[in-house]
């Protein structure tokens, strides 16, 4: 079965370094919009028959992002391809996948019914903000994890020890689990109340971080809220040095701002999402990690029909 690849608009920059680790260039399409902001799409490569793959963050503006994924997964779908794979390195509206109250949407479940309905075939994500979305799909879902990415620029710095992997929430405490064992970290997790939706109060920190490097690691940061009183948290008890790392920098409202002003030392990103340079520049302290080759090797194994547990399994 042959291959093709497109991307749509949301990271120009994240596809072209997955096309060139796979080694195969992004098929040509017109993609557009119409006077009254309605998408315009014309493929210029013959998708019949073929292997094919989408990729696309439904990141900001989410809404627009995600509208040009379904009418392209409709466009190749209706031209014969034989598979579809949806690449969706941040998946949008993926904190709304309960109803924790009454009267409000499970949006979660909600695209990826629109996804099922648009023709795909197989979604490829990084780090779903709750895994069990991936019951949501009827179809194979490969959720992968950043820890590969961060471990490896961990391993290359050696001062980070005496180290403790700090979980900014009781949610989290599995995933700082995995990079404790890995990194040879002790393991500390903050007791969090959240007050509303952009609000949270954190309370007590279980665990030693006096003199210590504290890493706090988290599948996003939105308004920074969580991380940042976490951070003035582990800096009142004693901690050495923090280090913060996210797989998705939504970084929306006062992020960066709380960002900037708090007591972290390096902030970890990486490139799901695209920074704007404005951005970056308010944030001296921040790296940027790609997942472009963890992508892109799930990408040529999904082709390949070969395993890609490897990539995501902890």
């Amino acid at each position: 079965m042959e291959f093709r690849a497109f991307a749509g608009r949301s990271h120009h920059e994240l596809a072209n370094k997955i096309s060139q680790y796979i080694g195969v260039p992004f098929g040509k399409a017109a993609l557009d919009n119409f006077p009254d902001g309605e998408i315009s799409l014309k493929l210029f490569e013959d998708v019949r028959g073929r292997d094919t793959f989408i990729v696309q963050s439904t990141c900001t503006p989410v809404n627009d992002n995600l509208m040009e994924l379904l009418i392209y997964i409709d466009c190749v779908k209706r031209a014969s391809a034989q598979r579809i794979t949806a690449v969706m390195p941040y998946f949008g509206y993926a904190r709304q996948d309960r109803k924790d109250e009454g009267r409000v949407p499970i949006t979660a479940k909600l695209v990826a019914n629109m996804l099922a309905v648009s023709g795909v075939d197989r979604v490829l994500t990084l780090e779903l903000h709750a895994a069990q979305i991936q019951g949501f799909f009827d179809m194979p879902v490969d959720n992968l994890s950043a820890e590969p990415v961060f471990s490896a620029f961990f391993e290359s710095h050696k001062d980070l020890h005496p180290l403790t992997l700090v979980s900014p929430d009781i949610g989290n405490a599995k995933a700082a689990r995995v990079y404790a064992n890995h990194l040879g970290g002790d393991l500390a997790i903050i007791d969090k109340r959240r007050v509303s939706g952009s609000e949270t109060e954190s309370f007590a920190i279980i665990g030693d971080v006096k003199n210590r490097t504290v890493l706090m690691i988290d599948d996003m940061i939105a308004t920074a809220g969580t991380v940042v009183q976490a951070c003035k948290l582990v800096k009142e008890q004693g901690a050495r040095k923090i280090i913060v790392a996210a797989t998705h920098g939504v970084l929306c409202g006062p992020a960066v701002e709380r960002l900037a002003s708090a007591p972290i030392d390096h902030l970890l990103l990486t490139d799901t999402i695209p920074l704007p340079a404005e951005k970056r520049r308010r944030l001296p302290n921040l790296t940027i990690l790609s997942v472009s080759s963890l992508l892109g090797e799930a990408i040529r194994r999904i082709h390949r029909n070969e395993s890609v547990s490897s990539l995501f399994i902890k």
